[in-house]
Order: structure tokens, then C-alpha cells, then sequence
């Protein structure tokens, strides 16, 4: 599961499965920080690995989770299924989104949107007409409500949704509903919305937790197939079903400046872990404690952390603290739309 999303109008970063994106601020790069900023590396007592210092700059880069400690969060049409009983239409109009969405495509998405501030009306019905989704050979009826929740990225993908709905000839309408805590009920008892753009591994865990108790065991992990095939029973349990996953996902990932990756010849953790020792981590306050936060990097990768900064979850904080070299290593978001594949 990934942290919650904070509700500042700011993008998200590249999956697991790129090793590498670099992340083009519009703001200044500050001065250094406590962290330091010279780039150099010193050796610590008792570690195998140099420490080393924060290099501030502009633009930074996600590093490769090569040994998968995240789980799984593509984006999936999420459908009450009483709402769409003997329609055979609407989840392979849906579908035909999830397959023309990888992650790149989607920060590209919510660049459009966060960045450069256009709305997702507009870059919703842009994507679908590039994307030839706007003519489908598909045809339906009824009106259906896609929910949204209250961030950007869902708004576009909701829109997405009704855009290509509509062109088959349904009544969708998009409405913005919360969080997911608020949201999920509504599109179980299906009367207020029908559908809603979905991640895998957070909402497979949302309901396992809500069916089987908070002690339950976890079914997401790091194998989209299995994830999805743990999810689909749970659904059952509470009404919904659901279309194909996306290629696109938006997880939780750790990034550096490009500056310090160039300067250590990094591309992923385990280089990183191999590299540098002395890091100085920066990320939401449960960070700490979460299985695929700081525990998970030293127990996974063996990071070694000489020090924690409690700032946000991939928000302006710990963007701003890497790119001035507070900070070494900072939680953002897998499709955070500032982010650029490096080639």
C-alpha cells in the first residue's frame, strides 16, 4: 500500500518497472542544507560504505525498486456490479483505457493538469481522441457516474472513463467524492456512483482489511497477476467487479537529485545501498514505521540512514529538501507528472 495522497495540486513519479526518471522542477534550486551539498563521501565507523553527502540540484531521479519492496498499484476500473448486470459493454470500454495507459503516458497526464494547468476536461478528452478511443466499435445505454477522488490524477481518469463511455452512447457524468474511505461505500451500494478509476494493491488491501479485519493477512504484493487474483474474490465479497489492470501505476518510490546520481553512477536502491551509507532519509512522519518505508529500505536494499527528516508523502517538502540537499533520499510518487523518463 502506498502512503495517502496528499491533496496539494502536485504530480507523481515512474513506476518500479522504469530504472530511472528525472524530475524537471520549475522552482530554484536553494542552497544546501544541514545535509551538506559538496557531494563528497567521507567513511563512518562501522559501515562498510562511504557517507555520503547530499548533492542539491533541480532535477531529480527516481531510483529503480530492482528488489520490489513496494506492492503493486496500477490504476483499474473498480465497477458495481448489480449497477452493470447483463452489460457486456461497459468494462471493454474500460478496458480499451487501461490499455492505452502506461506510466509514462499518465505523468504526462498529470503534467498537462498539475504543471501546466489545464483542466482534465480538456486533457481527458484530448487523450481520448490521440488515443482513437473516441469512435469505439463497442455501444451501450443508461446513464452511469463515475467517482473521483480529491486529487487530480482520479479526476482525469474519471473523466477519461466518461469520455469514452459517452462517445458509446452512455450518460456518464464524472463527481468528485472524497476519499476513499467515503468513496469506496458509495460505489458498493452503487446508487450514487457505478464506477470508480481504482489502484490494485491499495484497494485490494482497503476491502481485505474492511472483510477480513485489520490483523489480516496481506494479499497485494509486488506480482500484479497475483494481486489481481487475490483482489477479484474480495470484490465479490462487497458487490464490485473489475476490468484489466493498467500498465500504469502510481506507487510509492525514492528519489535523489540527479546531481548525486551522476555523481555515484546510481540507477537503483541496491546500488545506492552498495554506494553510500550516512543517508539522510526524508518522507511522511509514519515513515518510520512503515513495512515499505525506512524498515523496508535497510531490511530490503540495507540502506544505511544515519538520519530521518519528517516532512510529506512525495509533496512539496520533500521535493524542496532534495532538490537543496537536506536530504538525501525522499519519498515521491510513481506517476508525479514534473517527472521525465530518462532515455
Amino acid at each position: 500500500m502506498k502512503f495517502p495522497r496528499t491533496h496539494v495540486s502536485l504530480p507523481r513519479a515512474l513506476g518500479a518497472a522504469a530504472a530511472v526518471a528525472s524530475l524537471a522542477f520549475l522552482t530554484a534550486c536553494g542552497a544546501p542544507g544541514s545535509a551538506g551539498g559538496n557531494g563528497g563521501s567521507t567513511s563512518t565507523g562501522g559501515s562498510s560504505v562511504a557517507a555520503c553527502e547530499a548533492v542539491p540540484g533541480d532535477e531529480l531521479v527516481v531510483l529503480e525498486d530492482d528488489k520490489q519492496l513496494q506492492t503493486v498499484d496500477n490504476i483499474i476500473p473498480a465497477v458495481n456490479a448489480a449497477a452493470i448486470e447483463g452489460d457486456d459493454t461497459l468494462i471493454p470500454l474500460l478496458d480499451t483505457v487501461s490499455a492505452a495507459l502506461d506510466t509514462d503516458t499518465l505523468i504526462g497526464l498529470n503534467k498537462a493538469v498539475d504543471v501546466d494547468r489545464r483542466t482534465s476536461k480538456e486533457v481527458a478528452e484530448e487523450f481520448v481522441a490521440d488515443a482513437g478511443l473516441d469512435s469505439p466499435e463497442q455501444s451501450g445505454s443508461g446513464e452511469i457516474v463515475i467517482g473521483a477522488a480529491d486529487f487530480a490524477e482520479s479526476a482525469t481518469l474519471g473523466t477519461i472513463y466518461a469520455t469514452v463511455l459517452n462517445a458509446a452512447g452512455y450518460d456518464a457524468s464524472v463527481t468528485t467524492i472524497g476519499n476513499r474511505e467515503t468513496y469506496l461505500p458509495a460505489l458498493e451500494d452503487g446508487k450514487q456512483v457505478q464506477v470508480i478509476p481504482e489502484y490494485v494493491g491499495t484497494l485490494t488491501e482497503f476491502i481485505n482489511k474492511d472483510v477480513n479485519g485489520a490483523d489480516a493477512e496481506p494479499v497485494a504484493s509486488s506480482d500484479l497477476d497475483a494481486t489481481v487474483e487475490g483482489l477479484k474474490p474480495l470484490g465479490e465479497e462487497v458487490g464490485l467487479v473489475f476490468g484489466e489492470p493498467s500498465p500504469a501505476q502510481d506507487q510509492n518510490a525514492f528519489a535523489v537529485t540527479k546531481a548525486f546520481a551522476d555523481e555515484h553512477s546510481l540507477t537503483s536502491l541496491s546500488e545506492l545501498a552498495e554506494a553510500c551509507g550516512g543517508l539522510v532519509l526524508g518522507g511522511p512522519p509514519e515513515c518510520t514505521e512503515r513495512p515499505f518505508c525506512q524498515p523496508g529500505l535497510e531490511e530490503t536494499y540495507g540502506l544505511e540512514f544515519a538520519e530521518f527528516r519528517s516532512l510529506d508523502a512525495g509533496g512539496p517538502l520533500t521535493k524542496s529538501a532534495l532538490q537543496q540537499g537536506e536530504v538525501t533520499l525522499g519519498l515521491v510518487f510513481s506517476s508525479d507528472g514534473s517527472l521525465t523518463p530518462t532515455e
